[in-house]
């Protein structure tokens, strides 16, 4: 362990243009560890692989994430920022892990089975065993703790069962992590369909908030979510749309079910659109001002990205290094 302190690595994919839920459910919950933690937060382009990519957009929204985990309050000086493919012990230690992993665990994750069903002419060995990577992502630095959205939830659990599988073979290598799933914040779901997720991939941008949308996009996105037939602003089962909605709500201003209940009691849908929209906007101010300033500065990204993948891969090292030793490698 680092100093007796606590590790924590996550990491988002630079694949399609960033939304709230990738927001409200990962990025904004990283700085929560900054000052407690030794921190690695990646950018996971290997990961954004697994389905097509058009090379210059990668590359540009490689710049963009990074940007935006500083937008959100990342302050390089106190985490380690960086892009998975700059460290190459990733893809070893990925390789490795593959061998340590059962078929039949793979075949078992949701998302396999959710993005299979949406590249079907693309079911390539690297959307399978992908969970394999994720495990040496948080793996490779002695990971205690690992913030994710609650649909990653599975991948983690792979994770440690990957862990305590090789540290029962080999003795006691790779530190358990433990998932960080925050309760303040929901699944945040497409405006358009309320019982899917909210997808940077979805071809409907109706249906998606991303962090980089104004505020007269977002109004209009808000306008026109699906909701019910009901009139009341409350949480309740069935009513998917606005549930969704006052999660969204709730997620940006800290109020309780009950507050927002409260506050648009005897007001209809079209008020607390306006208001969601309203809230969403104001949020995402100061994050989309300080990265319009952060993404026109390639040289100061640039020098980010080098320190962090210097820093990432010093750790990174000594972790492959016992690995390598322990399954037999010739150094």
């Amino acid at each position: 362990m680092l100093n007796d302190q606590k590790i924590v690595f996550s990491g988002v994919q630079p694949s399609g243009n960033l939304t709230i839920g990738n927001y409200l459910g990962a990025i904004k919950n990283f700085t929560r560890f900054s000052e407690e933690y030794k921190t690695f937060y990646c950018v996971v382009d290997l990961h954004a692989i697994t389905v097509r990519q058009v090379p210059a957009e990668l590359r540009r929204r490689t710049y963009e994430t990074l940007a935006l985990y500083m937008a959100a309050g990342l302050d390089p000086k106190k985490n380690t920022l960086f892009v998975q493919s700059h460290v190459p012990a990733h893809a070893e230690l990925g390789w490795i892990l593959d061998c340590y992993t059962m078929f039949g665990e793979l075949s078992r994750m949701t998302q396999f089975k959710d993005k299979s069903a949406k590249n079907a002419q693309n079911i390539n060995a690297g959307l399978f065993t992908y969970p394999s990577l994720m495990a040496a992502d948080i793996l490779l630095y002695q990971t205690d703790v690992v913030p994710v959205g609650i649909d990653q939830k599975q991948h983690i659990e792979l994770a440690r069962d990957v862990a305590l599988r090789f540290n029962q073979v080999y003795g006691d290598t790779f530190t358990v992590p433990e998932g960080f799933i925050p309760t303040d914040t929901m699944k945040i779901m497409s405006l358009a369909e309320p019982t899917l997720k909210m997808s940077k991939s979805d071809e409907n941008a109706n249906a998606v908030v991303y962090i980089l949308d104004r505020k007269d996009d977002i109004m209009r996105k808000f306008k026109r979510a699906v909701t019910d037939s009901d009139s009341v602003v409350r949480y309740a089962e069935g009513k998917d749309g606005i549930n969704n909605l006052m999660n969204i709500y709730r997620a940006f201003t800290g109020k309780s079910y009950e507050e927002i209940e409260r506050e648009f009691d005897g007001k209809g849908y079209g008020d607390f659109k306006m208001a969601v929209g309203e809230a969403c906007a104001d949020g995402l101010a100061g994050v989309q001002a300080e990265y319009d300033r952060l993404i026109a500065d390639k040289a100061f990204l640039e020098a980010t990205m080098k320190a962090g993948a210097d820093e990432a891969a010093y750790y990174a090292r000594k972790t492959l290094s016992k690995v390598r030793r322990k399954v037999g490698f010739v150094n």
